[in-house]
């Protein structure tokens, strides 16, 4: 009688626990994000729609995320960073705050150069750095290469962004990588020579330069483009793919690796392959007018209208292993 009364006392907690609306909590995942709120939201959302598992989410600074992940140690609740920038990604995996991944799901949806080589992090977003030129003073054919900006005719026509952002230390440290660091060091000083003005804050207040003929052409990112143009359509500003006819257009990316303490792994792991996906990719590139990094993906209209370009397929990794000589060597030139 006492071992019937422990059976219906077991069935009817299963179906307590089975019912409709009283089903035990899906999985968690906690995750830290250097991408704004209205990035990164919508995607989980939808994540959370299809699979129930519950994300919880905080936003701030690259910088300050990586601060926070080495001072809490193992007592973080974070199980996934996702930042900007590979020399973002590269340092937080360099300062043992990631744990390797090993997904074949992941490997096959990121191509090898926008991912680490060791599985720490994976690329999810592709933004170019290319140049953007007036379309009243420059001609297209007028252009050709990053390193060609060095070049004299192009004394008091160059606009750039601060040495100071992650960005331009990134395409500095992958010509290096590429041309090595006396040769790169020779353009980015002739970069300086060119110069119309100081440098800016900002790509946006960069372009707006441009575009008032302040200087006529500068480097920056696609998505700042995009961004400038939705909103002032009838700005004489164009993009240029350099390098074309050698290595491509540098490419960085947003990404996320799974944090080393992570508490909550197996279910971080499947909503990594999931933004992998042909379902969440543009859930995550489109928001921010950014490529998608899986390559089977078309990228939104708008960007699509920009046109097509060869990729430098240099490993994005470079851009942090190389981002201390990159910084010396742009204050050796003279780029502040």
């Amino acid at each position: 009688m006492r071992n019937l009364k422990k059976i219906f006392i077991h069935a009817a907690m299963v179906a307590l626990f089975t019912a409709p609306g009283l089903a035990f909590s899906a999985d968690e995942v906690v995750v830290y994000s250097a991408r704004n709120e209205q990035l990164i939201k919508p995607l989980f959302d939808a994540y959370t729609k299809e699979t129930g598992t519950q994300i919880k989410f905080i936003t701030d600074k690259e910088s300050a995320l990586l601060e926070r992940l080495k001072a809490e140690g193992n007592r973080t609740p974070a199980d996934m960073l996702i930042t900007v920038d590979a020399g973002n990604l590269w340092l937080a995996a360099h300062e043992g705050v990631l744990a390797k991944t090993k997904s074949k799901t992941l490997e096959a949806n990121v191509p090898a150069h926008l991912r680490d080589p060791d599985g720490y992090w994976f690329g999810l977003s592709v933004r170019a750095r290319t140049i953007v030129y007036n379309t009243n003073k420059v001609k297209p054919a007028e252009l050709s290469t990053y390193e060609d900006l060095a070049d004299p005719k192009w004394k008091g026509r160059l606009c750039l962004r601060t040495s100071k952002k992650v960005y331009n230390q990134s395409l500095v440290a992958m010509m290096i990588a590429r041309l090595g660091e006396q040769k790169t060091e020779e353009i980015v000083r002739g970069w300086v020579a060119n110069l119309a003005t100081d440098v800016f804050p900002d790509d946006t207040k960069e372009m707006e330069a441009i575009a008032a003929g302040q200087c006529d052409v500068g480097v920056v990112n696609t998505y700042y483009y995009g961004r400038l143009m939705k909103k002032k359509p009838e700005l004489p500003l164009a993009l240029f793919w350099p390098n074309q006819q050698a290595q491509g257009v540098h490419v960085n990316v947003s990404g996320a690796g799974i944090t080393k303490h992570a508490k909550h792994r197996a279910a971080a792991v499947k909503l990594l392959e999931w933004m992998s996906s042909e379902k969440a990719q543009n859930l995550f590139a489109d928001e921010n007018m950014e490529y998608p990094a899986n390559p089977t993906m078309k990228p939104h209209a708008t960007v699509a209208a920009w046109g097509t370009f060869k990729q430098d397929t240099i490993n994005v990794a470079e851009a942090g292993k190389r981002q201390a000589e990159a910084v010396k060597l742009m204050d050796r030139a003279g780029y502040k």
